[in-house]
């Protein structure tokens, strides 16, 4: 019964044109049984069909070739239509990976070093401080601006280790003046965001922590500075135009494109208690690199199958493998003595690359495997590369509150359909 429907689905998708290349012919070491697929397949239309969400995509794509494809329930509960190979998510921070990559390309052609210090291309960064919360003689608490101990550099940025947080958890002094700022509502340019983020105070000094914040909008801003000209030109040159990724964006600009935008249920709109999932409709200005993308499941299996590839896709090369590689290795290990925010949302069994989460233990009473790398959106969305299975899986949603409980459970059931 699955190996039809999955044929079936494997046509639709090459009939949308959203079939990647095939990377490696070598077989696979685990495969997906049908058994297990069927449990994936009943896991999501549960989810429907008891009003968790309304609809979803899920894409596994093994050996360069679709081995399951399946759409549930609706765009939007709204208009009821059919989800399908063409609605539009919110990518959020899975924008972050298209980021890291468009720096990594610079990296290698030699106008960018992990090195470098930020205030090399963003010179209001040589000012910043770390705000540090000491209590007086009488008893207040104040907020100490002491100076940076060395340098924010570009690989603080990819890595989380900026001290740069979001500043809507943890508390503190510090992430209330990012919480204040309203930095993630605004609209602003990149140029105006990074004159904006200059001004406030590092919750941590450069290095010492992974702390999850704006560190890939700022290396967004600085993409563009060395590229000479916006975010989005610059991917659409030279990543996304040539991928084929034709409908990914910082907004949707086609009103004729409205009706296949995917909606969160009504009750579920808000990422937290101040913001609301963008309204993807409206014109946007800010090209946030770290989690303002929108796209399809079809242009996102483009990418994904590149970075698994090792840096190739339809004879065109965009990284070396040895980059994709490093951006795929912990660079926050024990030897690095970086500390791990309280909200650490690579979990345990996993350290964090140059823009992505990589495995590095393998989850207690589970055969998963070392070396899967990954990230998700606040969305909902969540994608993850397996290199030792040739495996690559794209889940597609929008549920600000049900994200995180059903990515574990997914994934997890299609673990145990490969026999993990």
């Amino acid at each position: 019964m699955f190996g039809r429907r999955a044929l079936i689905a494997a046509l639709v998708l090459l009939a949308g044109g959203i079939v990647a290349k095939a990377g490696s012919e070598r077989p696979a070491v685990h495969t997906l049984a049908p058994a297990g697929l069927a449990k994936v397949s009943d896991y999501i239309r549960n989810e429907v069909a008891t009003g968790k969400i309304p609809g979803a995509i899920l894409l596994l794509q093994q050996h360069g070739k679709p081995v399951y494809y399946q759409n549930f329930g609706v765009r939007d509960v709204a208009t009821e239509l059919s989800m399908s190979a063409d609605t539009i998510f919110r990518l959020y921070s899975m924008s972050k990976p298209v980021t890291s990559v468009m720096a990594m390309m610079l990296v290698e052609e030699g106008k960018l070093s992990l090195d470098d210090p930020v205030s090399k291309y963003i010179p209001a960064f040589a000012g910043m401080k770390v705000g540090i919360e000491k209590k007086a003689e009488d008893g207040k608490v104040a907020l100490v601006l002491e100076p940076l101990e060395r340098p924010i550099t570009i690989k603080d940025l990819l890595r989380h280790t900026s001290g740069l947080p979001y500043g809507y958890y943890g508390g503190g002094m510090v992430r209330e003046l990012y919480a204040d700022a309203n930095l993630f509502n605004s609209d602003l340019t990149n140029a105006e965001f990074a004159a904006k983020i200059a001004t406030l105070p590092l919750v941590e000094q450069p290095g010492t922590v992974w702390d999850y914040g704006y560190s890939t909008d700022v290396l967004g801003r600085v993409v563009e500075i060395i590229a000479g000209k916006t975010l989005l030109h610059f991917e659409k040159e030279r990543l996304l135009d040539p991928l084929g990724m034709t409908e990914t964006a910082f907004f949707v600009a086609d009103p004729a494109k409205f009706p296949r935008i995917a909606e969160p249920m009504p009750e579920d709109s808000n990422i937290n208690p101040t913001t609301q999932v963008r309204d993807i409709r409206r014109p946007a200005t800010w090209e946030s690199g770290g989690g303002g993308m929108v796209g399809t499941i079809g242009d996102y299996a483009r990418f994904a199958q590149m970075l698994l590839n090792g840096g190739t896709y339809d004879g065109r090369r965009y990284l070396k493998r040895e980059t994709i590689a490093l951006m795929a290795s912990d660079h926050i290990g024990p030897e690095t003595k970086i500390a791990r925010d309280q909200n650490y949302y690579p979990g345990g069994s996993s350290g964090f690359g140059l823009g992505l989460a990589v495995r590095t233990s393998v989850p207690p009473g589970t055969t998963w495997p070392l070396g899967e790398y990954r990230w998700d959106g606040v969305g909902g969305t969540f994608f993850f590369i397996d290199p030792e299975d040739d495996l690559f899986g794209i889940f597609m949603v929008q549920t600000p509150t049900q994200r995180g409980r059903i990515q574990l459970a997914l994934k997890t059931l299609i673990y145990q359909a490969t026999g993990r």
